[in-house]
Parts: structure tokens; C-alpha cells; sequence
């Protein structure tokens, strides 16, 4: 695969189109393989997931209580992956997270291949999972910037949303819908298994990793003194607090509702099988693949921020559309208009992060980002078994769907958000290596701080 991607680095290869140039870059090119073998077995395990949760207890909470398994192990641990991504070799962090997901899954797999796989075993390797999840997805979105230069970015956070979909949404869910409908979840569970194998050898593949730029004094400061200096650093800017506490709000509102009740719908209402729960995942993976190729081509536009809400309100409120539909194809449709936009505004919001925050920080805000945002998943798990059961299902999607895209485009009228768009691209990681200062960088203007 690589020696195809050398024909390309040369004028009419790389220059021609876009959306590949950062694949120029030998460790980032690495990077990418890796981490798309790893998502094409993750679109498996959504399916296997779902389809085995619902053979051991067919009823929402079920799948509720695994979802709460896997998303507070996640909640817990991501401020302290943050730090340690910060502070150590990010390339390693990411293999041992990649290394421990490997061997929970393969256990998982053989559990269920022997007919030994209890409820309990499901939610206690979800927590493993999500606890080494905690440590990787900081390193692996704080890596980024690290292989690729600045220019480079926009393409990098298209050329993700491109693959992700294709492997996570497209044809892993369709893959898994087979595989389980075939030979059964434990396969899928293995094969999921052996993707993050894949992923750890070509991070082995990679060039030695760096730390981050850190000033003398950093140097010294405790784990926790570290994750103080991010926090305080989010807070100081209103385009990722509002951003970060409106997505809290929005993924309590949507997040438990879609994971819980569109399997129950297909299964129970459809009366369909894992084959068309992977056909609705598809056709939304199809529709972010459509929407990377045209950003990464086209480029963002120049008032970004103003972009990524508009594209995430409209995103949020399709949700709505899982409830409205009353067939396959409704639920199709919904999930194209829902994983297009969602992936418009993932861009966006990726670059800002990757331009504007200092690279010694990164780590931290993006655990942050990862916080916050699914701060409140477990709790939506936990209501949406009752909310859904006094409502009804389709009502509890509606409602999601509706409420959530006005908490969304209300963080856009928060003072000091829209200021980004007028703002420098681009900081020097260099002008803001000092994390016992608490201010920005003197290249931009202070937003309004988070109110208490």
C-alpha cells in the first residue's frame, strides 16, 4: 500500500487532488492505514454489539446499561489520558491503548464463540474498553498536528471524516450485518480484535514519537497542575467552552435515544434483521463520505465557526427523522441528512482545535473535548428506558431531535464565540509553551471567560 501512495508525491500526484496530499507524509500515511483497519472492525462491533445485547435481553435498558459501562470508564479516565498524552511519547499511548482493546475483544469473542457470554461479561469488558479509549482518542487527535504542517491540516480532518465513515458507518455495519446474520457476533468480535492488532503494528511502523513543546518550569508540574493549566485554558476561550457545554446538553438530549432505540425499532418495530440495522449505518457512513470529499476539494469556508453550527443544528434535528419515518428507507434518509451535516461541522471544528490551540496543550483540550462532550452519556442511557417507555419511542426521538438543535445553535450567540472567524488562522505552538501562564497567546483577543 505504501509504495502506491509513491507514484503520487510528485506534481499531478498529490497536487491533483487535494483531499490526499497529507498522505505525502510517510508516519501520517502510516497513521491512517492503521487507524482505518481499526475503525472498519469498530463498524463491525456496532452491529455485533447491538444484535448480541438484544439475543441476551431484548429490552432498551439493556443496551442502555452497556453503553453506561463503556462511557463511564471513558468519562473517568479522559482528563488523566489527556495529561499523559501531553506529557509522554503520544505514538506509545496509543499503542497501549490499541494493545489492551485487543486482548478485551479477543476474550469477548471467545466467550461468546463458546456460548459462555453472559450480560455481565459484556458490560465488564465495555469498561476495560472504555477505559483505554480514554487514553487513546487524545493522543491519536493531538498526534495529528505533529506529522503534518499547518496547511495540511484541513485536508487531514477531510481525508478522517472521508475514511471514517467509509470504515466505521459503510462497509464495517455492512460487513458486521453479514458476519452476524452468517456465522454470528462472535466472529465480528474477533475480527474487531485483530483490527486493533493491525492498528498497533503500524504505529510500531512509525518513526520514534516526540513530547510536545514544554518550557522548563511545565516540566516540573504535577499530573494534576497539568490538567488545571487545560482547564484553564478552555475556559478562557468562549468558542471551546460554549462549544463543548452545548454539545453536553445536545448528547444528552439525542445521543441515548439514537444508540438505544434505532436497533429497537428495526428489530421490534421493522421487524428487520442486522442486515438492515448495517444498511441505515451505511447509507449515513455514504452521506459523510460525499461531504469529506467536497470539504477536502473545496476547502472550508472562511467564517468556519458560523459553518460548523449551522451544520450541526440542522444535523442535530434529523435526528427527528428517526422518528418520523415509518419504513427502511425513512430511516435511511435520516440517517444520510443526520451523518452529512454531523460531518460538515467535525471538520470544521477539528481544524479550529488543531490551528488554534497551542500543540504542548492539545492533548488536554481535546481530552476535554472528549469529556465534556459525553460527559452526560451515561445519563442519557439511563432515561432513555423510562423517557422512551412514558412517551413512546418515536416521541422520544422527535423531542430529542428538536430540543437538541436549539440547545446547539444557542452556544452561537454566546459573546466572543463568532469572534474566532476574524481571528489568525494559525498559532505558533511556540508563542504559548509556558502552562503556568493562564492567558492566551498575544496573537489573539481574550473571549469573554465561562461564567460561574
Amino acid at each position: 500500500m505504501q509504495h502506491s501512495y509513491e507514484g503520487l508525491d510528485r506534481v499531478g500526484g498529490f497536487d491533483r487532488v487535494r483531499l490526499l496530499a497529507p498522505l505525502a507524509y510517510r508516519d501520517y500515511r502510516l497513521l491512517v492505514c492503521g487507524m482505518s483497519v481499526s475503525l472498519l472492525g469498530d463498524g463491525l462491533f456496532l452491529v455485533a454489539l447491538a444484535w448480541q445485547v438484544y439475543a441476551l435481553s431484548n429490552a432498551p435498558t439493556a443496551l442502555a446499561s452497556v453503553g453506561i459501562a463503556m462511557t463511564i470508564p471513558t468519562i473517568t479516565c479522559l482528563l488523566i489520558g489527556g495529561a499523559v498524552s501531553d506529557r509522554y511519547d503520544r505514538r506509545r499511548v496509543m499503542l497501549s491503548a490499541d494493545s489492551v482493546r485487543a486482548i478485551v475483544l479477543a476474550v469477548l469473542a471467545v466467550l461468546s464463540a463458546t456460548g459462555q457470554l453472559r450480560l455481565w461479561h459484556l458490560m465488564a469488558i465495555a469498561v476495560v474498553y472504555g477505559a483505554a479509549t480514554a487514553f487513546f482518542d487524545p493522543a491519536s487527535d493531538a498526534l495529528v498536528p505533529e506529522l503534518l504542517p499547518t496547511e495540511a491540516l484541513p485536508q487531514a480532518n477531510s481525508l478522517d471524516q472521508l475514511i471514517r465513515p467509509i470504515a466505521l458507518r459503510l462497509a464495517g455495519p455492512a460487513l458486521g450485518g453479514i458476519l452476524v446474520g452468517a456465522i454470528g457476533t462472535d466472529s465480528a468480535f474477533a475480527v474487531d480484535a485483530g483490527s486493533f492488532v493491525v492498528s498497533a503494528l503500524a504505529l510500531m511502523a512509525m518513526s520514534p514519537g516526540r513530547r510536545p513543546v514544554r518550557s522548563a518550569a511545565a516540566a516540573g508540574q504535577s499530573m494534576r497542575t497539568e490538567i488545571g493549566a487545560g482547564l484553564r485554558y478552555v475556559r478562557g476561550h468562549a468558542w471551546l467552552w460554549a462549544t463543548l457545554v452545548s454539545a453536553a446538553i445536545a448528547y444528552l438530549l439525542f445521543m441515548g435515544p439514537t444508540e438505544v432505540l434505532l436497533p429497537f425499532i428495526v428489530k421490534n418495530r421493522l421487524h428487520d434483521g442486522a442486515a438492515a440495522l448495517g444498511l441505515i449505518f451505511a447509507a449515513g457512513g455514504l452521506g459523510s463520505l460525499v461531504c469529506a470529499i467536497g470539504i477536502g476539494q473545496r476547502g472550508l469556508p472562511r467564517r468556519s465557526i458560523m459553518f460548523m453550527y449551522c451544520t450541526w443544528t440542522l444535523a442535530t434535528l434529523a435526528i427527528a427523522g428517526y422518528g418520523l419515518a415509518s419504513g427502511l428507507w425513512g430511516l435511511m434518509l435520516a440517517s444520510v441528512a443526520f451523518n452529512t451535516l454531523e460531518t460538515a461541522g467535525t471538520i470544521a471544528w477539528a481544524t479550529a482545535k488543531q490551528r488554534h490551540v497551542p500543540a504542548a496543550l492539545l492533548g488536554r483540550v481535546s481530552s476535554l473535548d472528549w469529556l465534556i462532550s459525553i460527559g452526560l452519556l451515561p445519563v442519557s442511557f439511563a432515561l432513555t428506558g423510562p423517557v422512551s417507555s412514558a412517551l413512546g419511542v418515536r416521541t422520544t426521538l422527535i423531542g430529542a431531535g428538536v430540543l437538541g438543535a436549539v440547545v446547539t445553535f444557542a452556544a452561537l450567540l454566546v459573546p466572543g464565540v463568532r469572534r474566532l472567524d476574524s481571528e489568525p488562522s494559525a498559532v505558533d505552538s511556540a508563542a504559548w509553551n509556558s502552562e503556568s501562564d493562564t492567558s492566551p497567546p498575544t496573537t489573539r483577543s481574550a473571549p469573554a471567560p465561562l461564567p460561574s
